[in-house]
Protein backbone atom coordinates (compact mmCIF):
# COMPACT_ATOMS: atom_id res chain seq x y z
CA UNK A 1 0.00 0.00 0.00
CA UNK A 2 1.31 3.44 -0.95
CA UNK A 3 -0.43 6.41 0.68
CA UNK A 4 -0.19 9.98 -0.55
CA UNK A 5 1.54 11.72 2.34
CA UNK A 6 2.06 15.47 2.72
CA UNK A 7 5.27 16.81 1.21
CA UNK A 8 6.32 18.08 4.66
CA UNK A 9 6.80 14.49 5.81
CA UNK A 10 9.90 14.36 3.61
CA UNK A 11 11.51 16.89 5.98
CA UNK A 12 10.68 15.08 9.20
CA UNK A 13 13.18 12.59 10.55
CA UNK A 14 13.24 10.60 13.76
CA UNK A 15 15.03 12.48 16.52
CA UNK A 16 18.56 11.12 16.81
CA UNK A 17 18.42 11.67 20.56
CA UNK A 18 15.12 9.82 20.99
CA UNK A 19 16.36 6.94 18.85
CA UNK A 20 19.61 6.74 20.78
CA UNK A 21 17.75 6.76 24.09
CA UNK A 22 16.13 3.47 23.10
CA UNK A 23 19.58 1.90 23.24
CA UNK A 24 20.42 3.50 26.56
CA UNK A 25 17.50 1.90 28.37
CA UNK A 26 19.75 -1.10 28.87
CA UNK A 27 20.95 -1.07 32.50
CA UNK A 28 24.60 -1.62 31.58
CA UNK A 29 24.79 1.53 29.43
CA UNK A 30 26.34 4.67 30.93
CA UNK A 31 24.34 7.31 29.14
CA UNK A 32 25.47 10.89 28.63
CA UNK A 33 23.07 11.08 25.69
CA UNK A 34 19.73 12.42 26.87
CA UNK A 35 18.77 15.70 28.47
CA UNK A 36 16.89 13.91 31.19
CA UNK A 37 16.70 15.24 34.74
CA UNK A 38 17.87 13.04 37.60
CA UNK A 39 14.88 10.94 38.70
CA UNK A 40 16.05 11.15 42.32
CA UNK A 41 15.28 14.88 42.14
CA UNK A 42 11.59 14.31 41.45
CA UNK A 43 9.30 15.38 44.34
CA UNK A 44 7.42 12.07 44.42
CA UNK A 45 6.15 12.20 48.01
CA UNK A 46 4.95 15.75 47.52
CA UNK A 47 3.03 14.80 44.39
CA UNK A 48 1.42 11.81 46.11
CA UNK A 49 -0.01 14.26 48.64
CA UNK A 50 -0.85 16.85 46.00
CA UNK A 51 -2.61 14.37 43.72
CA UNK A 52 -4.79 13.13 46.56
CA UNK A 53 -5.69 16.65 47.66
CA UNK A 54 -6.48 17.88 44.15
CA UNK A 55 -8.78 14.95 43.41
CA UNK A 56 -10.48 14.92 46.80
CA UNK A 57 -11.12 18.67 46.95
CA UNK A 58 -11.47 19.59 43.26
CA UNK A 59 -11.89 16.32 41.37
CA UNK A 60 -14.72 17.52 39.16
CA UNK A 61 -12.65 20.50 38.04
CA UNK A 62 -9.38 18.55 37.70
CA UNK A 63 -10.94 15.94 35.40
CA UNK A 64 -12.86 18.42 33.24
CA UNK A 65 -11.94 20.53 30.22
CA UNK A 66 -10.42 23.89 30.99
CA UNK A 67 -9.62 27.14 29.19
CA UNK A 68 -7.11 27.07 26.35
CA UNK A 69 -4.97 29.73 28.04
CA UNK A 70 -4.46 27.53 31.09
CA UNK A 71 -5.42 27.18 34.75
CA UNK A 72 -5.53 30.68 36.20
CA UNK A 73 -3.69 30.02 39.51
CA UNK A 74 -0.84 28.39 37.59
CA UNK A 75 -0.65 31.28 35.13
CA UNK A 76 -0.46 33.66 38.09
CA UNK A 77 2.32 31.61 39.70
CA UNK A 78 4.31 31.58 36.45
CA UNK A 79 3.91 35.33 35.97
CA UNK A 80 5.09 35.99 39.53
CA UNK A 81 8.08 33.70 39.09
CA UNK A 82 9.24 35.48 35.93
CA UNK A 83 10.09 38.53 38.04
CA UNK A 84 13.28 36.63 38.99
CA UNK A 85 14.54 37.15 35.43
CA UNK A 86 13.36 40.76 35.37
CA UNK A 87 10.26 40.14 33.25
CA UNK A 88 7.20 42.09 34.40
CA UNK A 89 4.74 39.40 33.36
CA UNK A 90 1.00 39.25 33.95
CA UNK A 91 -1.15 36.14 34.02
CA UNK A 92 -3.06 37.26 30.93
CA UNK A 93 0.21 37.17 28.99
CA UNK A 94 0.84 33.50 29.85
CA UNK A 95 -0.28 30.53 27.74
CA UNK A 96 0.25 27.11 29.32
CA UNK A 97 1.54 24.58 26.80
CA UNK A 98 2.11 20.82 26.80
CA UNK A 99 5.82 21.22 27.41
CA UNK A 100 7.96 23.94 25.85
CA UNK A 101 8.43 21.65 22.83
CA UNK A 102 4.84 22.47 21.92
CA UNK A 103 5.72 26.16 22.10
CA UNK A 104 8.45 25.58 19.51
CA UNK A 105 6.00 23.85 17.18
CA UNK A 106 3.51 26.69 17.65
CA UNK A 107 6.17 29.32 16.91
CA UNK A 108 6.85 27.68 13.56
CA UNK A 109 3.15 27.31 12.82
CA UNK A 110 2.52 30.99 13.64
CA UNK A 111 5.40 32.39 11.57
CA UNK A 112 6.75 30.05 8.89
CA UNK A 113 5.69 29.65 5.28
CA UNK A 114 7.69 27.26 3.07
CA UNK A 115 10.96 28.92 2.08
CA UNK A 116 10.96 31.47 4.91
CA UNK A 117 14.14 31.86 6.95
CA UNK A 118 14.87 31.07 10.59
CA UNK A 119 18.06 32.45 12.08
CA UNK A 120 19.56 30.41 14.92
CA UNK A 121 22.72 29.81 16.88
CA UNK A 122 25.24 27.39 15.43
CA UNK A 123 24.82 24.78 16.86
CA UNK A 124 21.28 24.84 18.24
CA UNK A 125 18.73 22.58 19.94
CA UNK A 126 17.97 19.48 17.88
CA UNK A 127 14.35 19.36 19.07
CA UNK A 128 13.78 22.87 17.74
CA UNK A 129 15.34 22.00 14.38
CA UNK A 130 12.99 19.02 14.07
CA UNK A 131 9.95 21.07 15.11
CA UNK A 132 10.72 23.85 12.63
CA UNK A 133 11.64 21.62 9.68
CA UNK A 134 8.07 20.36 9.35
CA UNK A 135 7.12 23.83 8.07
CA UNK A 136 9.82 23.80 5.36
CA UNK A 137 11.95 26.82 6.28
CA UNK A 138 15.55 27.58 5.43
CA UNK A 139 18.04 28.03 8.24
CA UNK A 140 20.78 30.61 8.62
CA UNK A 141 23.24 29.60 11.32
CA UNK A 142 25.13 32.30 13.22
CA UNK A 143 28.35 31.42 15.03
CA UNK A 144 28.73 31.84 18.78
CA UNK A 145 31.52 32.54 21.23
CA UNK A 146 31.61 32.51 25.02
CA UNK A 147 29.27 35.55 25.15
CA UNK A 148 26.65 34.15 22.79
CA UNK A 149 25.65 34.82 19.20
CA UNK A 150 27.96 36.91 17.02
CA UNK A 151 26.01 40.15 16.59
CA UNK A 152 27.93 41.39 13.53
CA UNK A 153 27.26 38.13 11.74
CA UNK A 154 23.62 38.27 12.83
CA UNK A 155 23.16 41.75 11.42
CA UNK A 156 24.67 40.68 8.10
CA UNK A 157 22.14 37.84 7.95
CA UNK A 158 19.24 40.18 8.71
CA UNK A 159 20.46 42.86 6.31
CA UNK A 160 20.89 40.47 3.38
CA UNK A 161 17.73 38.36 3.75
CA UNK A 162 14.26 39.88 3.49
CA UNK A 163 12.13 36.96 4.64
CA UNK A 164 13.65 36.19 8.05
CA UNK A 165 10.63 35.35 10.22
CA UNK A 166 12.27 34.90 13.61
CA UNK A 167 15.55 34.50 15.46
CA UNK A 168 15.60 31.42 17.70
CA UNK A 169 17.95 31.53 20.70
CA UNK A 170 18.68 29.71 23.96
CA UNK A 171 20.55 32.36 25.98
CA UNK A 172 21.06 30.46 29.25
CA UNK A 173 23.21 27.30 29.40
CA UNK A 174 22.45 26.61 25.78
CA UNK A 175 21.57 23.19 24.47
CA UNK A 176 23.90 21.74 23.23
CA UNK A 177 26.92 23.91 24.15
CA UNK A 178 26.16 25.02 27.72
CA UNK A 179 27.08 28.63 26.81
CA UNK A 180 25.38 31.69 28.31
CA UNK A 181 24.85 35.04 26.61
CA UNK A 182 26.20 38.27 28.08
CA UNK A 183 23.84 41.13 28.93
CA UNK A 184 25.31 43.19 26.09
CA UNK A 185 24.46 40.50 23.51
CA UNK A 186 20.90 40.21 24.89
CA UNK A 187 20.36 43.95 24.52
CA UNK A 188 21.86 44.01 21.04
CA UNK A 189 19.67 41.13 19.88
CA UNK A 190 16.53 43.11 20.74
CA UNK A 191 17.98 46.21 19.06
CA UNK A 192 18.54 44.25 15.85
CA UNK A 193 15.12 42.64 16.08
CA UNK A 194 13.60 46.11 16.29
CA UNK A 195 15.76 47.49 13.49
CA UNK A 196 14.90 44.71 11.03
CA UNK A 197 11.38 43.97 12.34
CA UNK A 198 12.03 40.32 13.18
CA UNK A 199 10.43 38.27 15.95
CA UNK A 200 12.59 36.60 18.61
CA UNK A 201 11.86 33.21 20.17
CA UNK A 202 13.65 32.97 23.53
CA UNK A 203 13.82 29.36 24.72
CA UNK A 204 14.74 29.03 28.40
CA UNK A 205 14.46 25.45 29.71
CA UNK A 206 17.57 25.64 31.92
CA UNK A 207 17.76 29.25 33.11
CA UNK A 208 16.93 28.48 36.75
CA UNK A 209 19.68 25.84 37.02
CA UNK A 210 22.58 28.21 37.65
CA UNK A 211 25.49 26.81 39.70
CA UNK A 212 27.52 30.01 40.08
CA UNK A 213 27.48 33.63 38.99
CA UNK A 214 24.57 36.05 38.86
CA UNK A 215 21.14 35.44 37.36
CA UNK A 216 20.90 37.47 34.16
CA UNK A 217 17.76 39.21 32.90
CA UNK A 218 15.88 37.42 30.16
CA UNK A 219 16.02 38.78 26.62
CA UNK A 220 12.30 39.42 27.12
CA UNK A 221 13.26 41.99 29.78
CA UNK A 222 14.76 44.19 27.04
CA UNK A 223 11.76 43.81 24.70
CA UNK A 224 10.35 47.26 23.87
CA UNK A 225 8.03 46.41 20.97
CA UNK A 226 6.40 43.08 21.87
CA UNK A 227 8.46 40.99 19.44
CA UNK A 228 9.91 38.49 21.96
CA UNK A 229 8.09 35.26 22.86
CA UNK A 230 9.57 33.60 25.95
CA UNK A 231 9.28 29.80 26.27
CA UNK A 232 9.59 28.20 29.71
CA UNK A 233 9.05 24.73 31.12
CA UNK A 234 8.50 22.79 34.33
CA UNK A 235 10.34 19.76 32.92
CA UNK A 236 13.71 20.70 34.43
CA UNK A 237 12.56 22.29 37.72
CA UNK A 238 9.77 19.87 38.69
CA UNK A 239 9.50 16.85 36.38
CA UNK A 240 9.10 16.28 32.65
CA UNK A 241 6.21 13.85 33.08
CA UNK A 242 3.87 16.75 33.87
CA UNK A 243 4.30 17.89 30.24
CA UNK A 244 3.82 21.53 31.18
CA UNK A 245 5.50 24.59 29.74
CA UNK A 246 4.43 28.11 28.89
CA UNK A 247 4.68 30.98 26.44
CA UNK A 248 4.95 34.54 27.75
CA UNK A 249 4.35 37.21 25.14
CA UNK A 250 2.60 40.50 24.55
CA UNK A 251 -1.12 40.30 23.76
CA UNK A 252 -1.05 40.44 19.96
CA UNK A 253 1.60 37.75 19.62
CA UNK A 254 0.21 35.56 22.41
CA UNK A 255 -3.23 35.55 20.78
CA UNK A 256 -1.69 33.91 17.71
CA UNK A 257 -0.26 31.15 19.90
CA UNK A 258 -3.65 30.73 21.62
CA UNK A 259 -5.42 30.27 18.28
CA UNK A 260 -2.91 27.61 17.28
CA UNK A 261 -3.28 25.90 20.65
CA UNK A 262 -7.05 25.71 20.20
CA UNK A 263 -6.56 23.85 16.95
CA UNK A 264 -3.84 21.56 18.28
CA UNK A 265 -5.16 20.12 21.54
CA UNK A 266 -7.72 22.60 22.98
CA UNK A 267 -5.79 22.84 26.26
CA UNK A 268 -3.02 21.32 28.36
CA UNK A 269 -3.88 18.72 31.01
CA UNK A 270 -6.15 20.26 33.66
CA UNK A 271 -5.07 17.89 36.40
CA UNK A 272 -1.35 18.41 35.70
CA UNK A 273 -1.82 22.18 35.80
CA UNK A 274 -3.72 22.00 39.08
CA UNK A 275 -1.06 19.75 40.60
CA UNK A 276 1.73 22.13 39.54
CA UNK A 277 -0.18 25.10 40.97
CA UNK A 278 -0.74 23.20 44.23
CA UNK A 279 3.01 22.54 44.46
CA UNK A 280 3.60 26.30 44.35
CA UNK A 281 0.97 26.75 47.04
CA UNK A 282 2.15 24.08 49.48
CA UNK A 283 5.92 23.91 48.97
CA UNK A 284 8.97 26.11 48.55
CA UNK A 285 9.83 25.85 44.86
CA UNK A 286 13.10 27.72 45.37
CA UNK A 287 14.24 25.22 48.00
CA UNK A 288 13.34 22.37 45.65
CA UNK A 289 15.27 23.95 42.76
CA UNK A 290 18.26 24.52 45.03
CA UNK A 291 18.39 20.78 45.73
CA UNK A 292 18.51 20.13 41.99
CA UNK A 293 21.25 22.75 41.56
CA UNK A 294 23.32 21.22 44.36
CA UNK A 295 23.03 17.76 42.80
CA UNK A 296 23.85 18.86 39.25
CA UNK A 297 26.73 21.09 40.32
CA UNK A 298 28.46 18.13 41.93
CA UNK A 299 27.94 16.08 38.78
CA UNK A 300 29.12 18.92 36.55
CA UNK A 301 32.25 19.29 38.66
CA UNK A 302 32.96 15.56 38.57
CA UNK A 303 32.49 15.37 34.81
CA UNK A 304 34.65 18.41 34.08
CA UNK A 305 37.44 17.23 36.39
CA UNK A 306 37.42 13.75 34.84
CA UNK A 307 37.38 15.17 31.30
CA UNK A 308 40.37 17.32 32.16
CA UNK A 309 42.22 14.28 33.46
CA UNK A 310 41.18 11.72 30.84
CA UNK A 311 40.64 13.49 27.50
CA UNK A 312 43.65 14.14 25.28
CA UNK A 313 44.89 17.71 24.84
CA UNK A 314 43.73 17.73 21.21
CA UNK A 315 40.12 17.86 22.45
CA UNK A 316 38.40 21.09 23.58
CA UNK A 317 35.17 21.49 25.54
CA UNK A 318 32.94 24.07 27.21
CA UNK A 319 32.65 24.73 30.93
CA UNK A 320 28.98 25.47 31.69
CA UNK A 321 27.94 27.62 34.66
CA UNK A 322 24.63 25.78 34.85
CA UNK A 323 22.20 23.64 32.92
CA UNK A 324 22.69 20.05 31.82
CA UNK A 325 25.33 19.90 29.09
CA UNK A 326 28.91 20.34 28.00
CA UNK A 327 30.03 20.41 24.37
CA UNK A 328 33.09 18.58 23.06
CA UNK A 329 35.07 19.43 19.91
CA UNK A 330 37.36 16.78 18.46
CA UNK A 331 40.11 17.33 15.89
CA UNK A 332 38.51 18.10 12.51
CA UNK A 333 39.47 14.80 10.92
CA UNK A 334 37.56 12.79 13.54
CA UNK A 335 33.93 11.74 13.14
CA UNK A 336 31.87 11.70 16.32
CA UNK A 337 29.18 9.47 14.78
CA UNK A 338 31.72 6.77 14.05
CA UNK A 339 33.28 7.28 17.46
CA UNK A 340 29.85 6.89 19.11
CA UNK A 341 29.63 3.33 17.81
CA UNK A 342 33.00 2.51 19.38
CA UNK A 343 31.88 4.15 22.63
CA UNK A 344 28.72 2.03 22.64
CA UNK A 345 30.91 -1.06 22.42
CA UNK A 346 32.29 0.13 25.77
CA UNK A 347 28.70 0.71 27.01
CA UNK A 348 28.97 4.51 26.90
CA UNK A 349 26.54 6.70 24.96
CA UNK A 350 26.57 10.34 23.87
CA UNK A 351 24.87 12.39 21.14
CA UNK A 352 26.97 13.16 18.04
CA UNK A 353 27.00 16.88 17.35
CA UNK A 354 26.27 17.02 13.63
CA UNK A 355 22.51 16.87 14.18
CA UNK A 356 22.61 20.16 16.11
CA UNK A 357 23.59 22.01 12.92
CA UNK A 358 20.50 22.42 10.71
CA UNK A 359 22.60 22.84 7.57
CA UNK A 360 24.89 19.90 8.36
CA UNK A 361 28.61 19.51 8.90
CA UNK A 362 30.62 19.73 12.13
CA UNK A 363 30.72 15.96 12.57
CA UNK A 364 33.73 16.30 14.88
CA UNK A 365 31.53 17.43 17.80
CA UNK A 366 29.36 15.81 20.44
CA UNK A 367 27.22 16.66 23.46
CA UNK A 368 27.56 15.23 26.96
CA UNK A 369 24.86 15.32 29.64
CA UNK A 370 25.86 15.17 33.31
CA UNK A 371 22.48 15.39 35.10
CA UNK A 372 21.25 11.83 34.73
CA UNK A 373 24.18 9.63 35.81
CA UNK A 374 25.56 9.40 39.34
CA UNK A 375 29.13 10.47 40.09
CA UNK A 376 30.54 6.96 40.03
CA UNK A 377 29.12 6.27 36.59
CA UNK A 378 30.26 9.67 35.31
CA UNK A 379 33.86 8.88 36.27
CA UNK A 380 33.68 5.38 34.80
CA UNK A 381 32.03 6.56 31.59
CA UNK A 382 34.36 9.51 30.96
CA UNK A 383 37.40 7.31 31.55
CA UNK A 384 36.12 4.82 28.96
CA UNK A 385 35.27 7.62 26.56
CA UNK A 386 38.70 9.16 27.00
CA UNK A 387 40.32 5.87 26.04
CA UNK A 388 38.08 5.55 22.96
CA UNK A 389 39.10 9.05 21.84
CA UNK A 390 42.80 8.41 22.46
CA UNK A 391 42.66 5.18 20.49
CA UNK A 392 41.10 7.07 17.54
CA UNK A 393 43.72 9.83 17.42
CA UNK A 394 46.14 9.75 14.52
Amino acid sequence: MSLNYAKRMDNIRASEIRELLKLTQQPNIISFAGGMPAPESFPIEEFVKIGKEVLEKSGNLALQYGPTEGYQPLREAIAKRMAKIKVDAKAENILVTSGSQQGLDFAAKVFINPGDIIVCESPTYLGAINAFKAYEPKFIEVSTDEDGMNMEELEEALKNNENVKFIYVIPDFQNPTGKTWSIERRKKLVELGNKYNVAIIEDSPYGELRFEGEVLPAIKHFDTEGRVAFLGTFSKILCPGLRLGWVEADTELLNKFILVKQGADLQSSTISQMEAAKFFELYDIDAHIQKIIDLYKVRRDVMMKTIEEEFPKEVSYTYPEGGLFTWVILPEYMNARELALKALEENVAYVPGGSFFPNGGNENTFRLNYSNMNEEKIIEGIKKLGKVIKDALR
